[in-house]
């Protein structure tokens, strides 16, 4: 097996903390290679279902009573059981099918044991190797955290699916049958919503448990029903990348991982979205700065393009001439490429690559935006081979780049910055009365945070603590020689015991400083 492969397979025995890791480390295309990438996006989340006396006493908590209570018909048979969660279907009093799904009894108290031991192994790679220091493995271990934490909470899931469904109330897109009201065409919510997100049942829905509305469409992996069923797979690949980047250009809150898994297939050409336990946040300076690098790779402008990089790694040790120079030979191969040429993966796979090179780590929001990306070419290519990402992404950046000129959105933008700069000038005299009052005092104090020296002083500090121990062993084993020749006191076989007793001493502050600095690296 090559080294992805038996790290991959090592990840999947190691359990469900380290299966999810491998899941999140599979968006940072940033910071691994493809290889690495591909393969980690193969972990598969699954595993045997949870026993169901365990699932039935965990629900009647969950729900005030037992599920054969609750429900009108209730399924023990899970429909898919993974490392977190496991998922039953289930009928309500009304009729209505919908899908229960159940975090596994006991798993949050072993995936925080997971969690600890992990960080504490971030902390040791990023403090005693450079190679680890670079790629940022607390930050890493840290985003790990948070997104495994949000996936245990469900009701944070279906927060995010009524978001997102508040976002397509009224949705058509250039495809749709229906028009914009107004326009002497058929209003579109008065047509069958063609991106459907589950609902929520918010009474039965909490931290462990939640409810949701049965789709009972094609899965996105089920690519001869879809035939067999009559759609349309091109208008499906179409209207699913146009939903996936409404959702990212002008929503900012997208599907982080619309694998086929997470797509359904219903008639009349209408895609439904499940699963919102991994999504994606832009905020409205970050979708400016995506304008601003999309404008730059349009105009053939090199150095537009690394200053947004530059702002997004945060860190100024990369040399800004030689990522000068790779950003401008990365946008003279793909300036002038036909869209119908144009692979968007590929060319967001070579873009990220570049500042992975010269050591910067792009924000998390960032990689899971390549990510979406990616999977969602890949998406539209299995349903037609022909599809083009680039002509379907091309108008929504055209008009949010107009959007973002437009007369109302440079209004807005100076208002707001009228109203910092009022604040500021009206917080600066009280600003400057502190300053003044404190250095009168002589309380004025000034903190610069400078890391390497701070590192600097923790090697000094452990190599004065070595010194001071090497002068006590010293000093015991003087002592000691000196008791050895003095008659009196107690003794053991026929030795005075505080002699031994220096010795002693001696010994173990000799062998752990040995080990100390074996430890160190530095050798004895």
């Amino acid at each position: 097996m090559t080294p992805p492969e038996r790290v991959r397979r090592a990840l999947e025995d190691m359990g469900p903390a380290f299966v999810k890791l491998g899941q999140v480390l599979a968006t940072r295309v940033d910071l691994l290679e493809p290889e690495w990438i591909a393969e980690f996006g193969k972990l598969q989340d699954s595993a045997p279902p949870a026993p169901w006396t365990a699932i039935h006493q965990q629900l009647g908590e969950d729900l005030g009573a037992p599920p054969e209570e609750v429900f009108a018909a209730f399924e023990p048979e899970p429909l898919a059981a993974g490392s977190i969660a496991q998922v039953h279907r289930a009928r309500l009093d009304d009729g209505s099918e919908v899908v229960v799904k159940v975090r596994r009894p006991g798993i949050r108290p072993i995936l925080e044991a997971d969690l600890r031991w992990l960080a504490r192994l971030a902390e040791l790679a990023e403090a005693e190797s450079p190679e680890w220091r670079v790629l940022h493995p607390r930050e890493i271990v840290r985003q790990f955290a948070r997104s495994l934490r949000n996936e245990l909470d469900f009701a944070g899931e279906c927060r995010n699916a009524d978001r997102i469904a508040r976002n397509f109330a009224g949705y058509a897109d250039q495809d749709s049958a229906a028009a914009v009201p107004g326009s002497g065409e058929p209003d579109p919510a008065s047509e069958p919503a063609i991106i459907v997100i589950p609902r929520v049942y918010w009474q039965w829905t909490g931290e462990r448990v939640c409810v949701q509305e049965f789709i009972g469409g094609i899965s996105g992996r089920r690519l001869q029903a879809i035939d067999q069923a009559g759609l349309d797979r091109k208008l499906l690949a179409r209207r699913g990348a146009n939903a996936v980047l409404k959702m990212i250009v002008e929503d900012g809150l997208f599907h982080a991982d619309p694998h086929p898994g997470n797509v359904f297939y219903l008639p009349g050409n209408r895609i439904a979205f499940i699963d919102f336990g991994m999504v994606g946040r832009l905020s409205e300076e970050r979708r400016d700065e995506l304008i601003r690098l999309m404008l730059g790779l349009v105009k053939n402008d090199a150095r537009s393009v690394v200053d947004v990089m530059l702002e997004w790694a945060n860190d100024g040790a990369a040399n800004e001439q030689e990522l000068l120079l790779e950003i401008q030979s990365f946008v003279d191969r793909y300036h002038g490429v036909p869209l119908k040429q144009l692979r968007l993966s590929e060319m967001l796979t070579d873009l990220v690559a570049i500042p992975r090179r010269h050591h910067l780590v792009l924000p998390n929001d960032l990689a899971l935006l390549v990510k979406a990306f990616v999977t969602l070419e890949g998406l539209g290519r299995e349903l037609d081979p022909g599809f083009d990402i680039a002509s379907q992404a091309l108008p929504l950046l055209e008009r949010a780049m107009q959007a973002r000129y437009s007369p109302a959105a440079l209004l807005k933008r100076g208002k707001q910055s009228a109203t910092e700069v009022f604040s500021l000038l009206a917080s600066l005299p009280q600003d400057l009365s502190r300053l003044l009052r404190l250095a009168r005092r002589g309380r004025l104090e000034m903190h610069i945070d400078v890391p390497h020296l701070k590192r600097l002083g923790d090697q000094l500090d452990r190599a004065a603590n070595r010194l001071v121990l090497g002068i006590v062993v010293a000093a015991l084993i003087v002592g000691s020689s000196i008791v050895m020749t003095v008659p009196g006191g107690p003794t053991l076989l026929g030795l005075p015991v505080f002699g031994l007793i220096g010795f002693l001493g001696a010994m173990v502050g000799g062998v752990w400083l040995l080990l100390s600095i074996l430890r160190s690296g530095k050798g004895p």
